[in-house]
């Protein structure tokens, strides 16, 4: 029965991250201009392999003996690396002046 609910767990946090990970390739493809397709990879993705981490993280520690923490470490690392690595790409993006549509909120020229 527990074995059961914890499949059920680790299947929903599983299709979860997958829907997140999905949303952020399409935004990805789908956006205008520089600024607005940032926000797929560094938003969405990155809460997709959030959810498809904590699955792994509930599998493997009620498999094994204990806690693990593997998973815990690389989202940690991909929580502090996402934003400066998006807050990076931003800065080159204004410095090269790269074009906006006329829909992106805010003024990147300034």
């Amino acid at each position: 029965m527990i074995e059961t609910v914890i499949e059920f767990l680790v299947a929903l946090f599983l299709l979860i991250g997958a829907a997140f990970a999905f949303v952020g390739s399409l935004g990805l493809a789908r956006l205008p201009d520089f600024y607005m397709r940032l926000h797929g990879p560094t938003k969405a993705t990155t809460l997709g392999v959030g959810g498809m981490i904590l699955g792994s993280v509930l599998y493997f520690s009620t498999r094994g003996d204990g806690l693990s923490l593997h998973e815990l470490l690389v989202s940690l690392f991909l929580f502090i690396t996402a934003p400066v690595s998006a807050h990076m790409l931003a800065k080159a993006a204004l410095h090269l002046r790269v074009r906006i549509v006329e829909r992106t909120r805010g003024n990147p020229d300034v």
